[in-house]
């Protein structure tokens, strides 16, 4: 059985669109492109998808993340192309790679998010921000099934600060950008890391916080965009790819392989000369 990881996006208005909306989405991909999917056994077997970290409803991303079963070995790229084809635009199938590695939930360990905050002045923005980093605890409030919950906002946020916007539309290619959304007037753009913890810190729990710590009160909801997420550099207090381990591992078979060939008296491919002779 081979397996495949894939990252995707949810672009534009297709951040609207729930998780299981997009499983059922990804599940007719699979079908137009003839994946051979592992199924899961019993009365009702379902394709073997695993979703990791998905971003919510409303929230677009750069770096969501899924790993496919298949029952007959695929290559990533063809794969990829296949899939990105099949599914609608602003869904889009950017990396795929053949898993080396296990525990890959335990990779993702923080996000990079973008924030636009149309109608505040970055200039704001910078005074928030800064009040804000200033705070050792920052006390927010969330719902959740289990009623109201309060928590610390401050001791996930690795970094925050604020970008400029030409800037942050290099980075998403203006993905983030909708219609009802002119781009005219102030904008503040964040840019912050944000730890993995339990509860979960959320973007809009750290614009609690900023208002919290600086009154600052966004004039229409913020639109939030998922960069990247992955394993934190705790020196530079950046997230690195998480494809990173099985792309080495990759790498590391063909020379592995070669070199047992040699040290059983195989003759290299592609006519090398053995190892020992002249």
């Amino acid at each position: 059985m081979q397996r495949i990881r894939l990252r995707y996006t949810k672009r534009g208005r297709l951040r609207f669109t729930s998780h299981r909306d997009f499983q059922r989405a990804f599940e007719r991909a699979l079908r137009r492109a003839e994946v051979p999917m592992a199924y899961s056994a019993g009365f009702t077997p379902h394709p073997k998808v695993s979703y990791a970290n998905a971003a919510p409803t409303g929230v677009g991303s750069e770096a969501e993340y899924l790993e496919i079963a298949l029952t007959a070995h695929r290559d990533p790229l063809t794969l990829r192309a296949l899939l990105d084809e099949s599914l609608p635009p602003g869904l889009d199938v950017l990396e795929a790679v053949e898993v080396h590695t296990s525990g890959f939930a335990d990779q993702l360990q923080a996000s990079v998010w973008q924030v636009r905050l149309d109608g505040v002045p970055r200039e704001e923005a910078d005074v928030a921000v800064e009040k804000f980093l200033a705070q050792e605890h920052v006390e927010v409030r969330r719902m959740t099934k289990n009623g109201e919950r309060a928590f610390d906002a401050r001791g996930a946020v690795v970094a925050l600060e604020t970008v400029d916007g030409q800037v942050a539309d290099a980075v998403t290619g203006g993905a983030e950008g909708t219609p009802d959304r002119s781009g005219a007037g102030a904008c503040a753009i964040l840019r912050l890391v944000v730890r993995h913890l339990t509860p979960a810190v959320r973007p809009d729990d750290v614009l609690s916080g900023l208002r919290a710590a600086a009154d600052l009160a966004p004039p229409v909801p913020a639109a939030v965009t998922r960069l990247a997420q992955g394993p934190l550099d705790e020196v530079t207090g950046t997230v690195t790819d998480p494809f990173g381990p099985d792309r080495d591992a990759a790498t590391a078979v063909p020379s592995t392989t070669a070199g047992l060939s040699a040290a059983a008296g195989v003759p290299p491919a592609r006519g090398g000369t053995q190892a020992g002779t002249a």
